[in-house]
């Protein structure tokens, strides 16, 4: 029920379909390392700020009264989201003047 394969006829590798010496391979990371830096010190912010803000407050702030620290948490983790989203955007907006800078150079 299954067709046989002649092998001869394909091509290998070896062959390279004469095309000459194959092009060198591009081993650039695909996401550049400042946004990897800026992602680790988002999320390193994400996981001590609030958690910081909430024992700090608690204790030495409100007085025991959890609720008010809970909530002052919860705002400073979304301060932390919204500060990363400008960055993302102001980042994004960086390499889109740096892509139209090279274009005019370019003409």
């Amino acid at each position: 029920m299954t067709t046989r394969r002649i092998v001869s006829d394909e091509k290998s590798f070896l062959d390279n379909d004469g095309r000459g010496a194959p092009e060198p391979s591009n081993i650039a990371p695909a996401v550049p390392s400042s946004v990897i830096w800026k992602l680790m010190s988002f999320t390193f912010a994400m996981i001590t700020l609030p958690i910081s803000t909430y024992f700090f407050t608690v204790n030495f702030v409100f007085s025991g009264n959890a609720t008010y620290a809970g909530g002052l948490a919860a705002l400073m983790a979304n301060v932390v989201l919204i500060a990363y989203v400008v960055m993302a955007f102001k980042d994004d907006q960086e390499e889109q003047r740096e892509e139209a800078e090279k274009e005019k150079k370019k003409l």
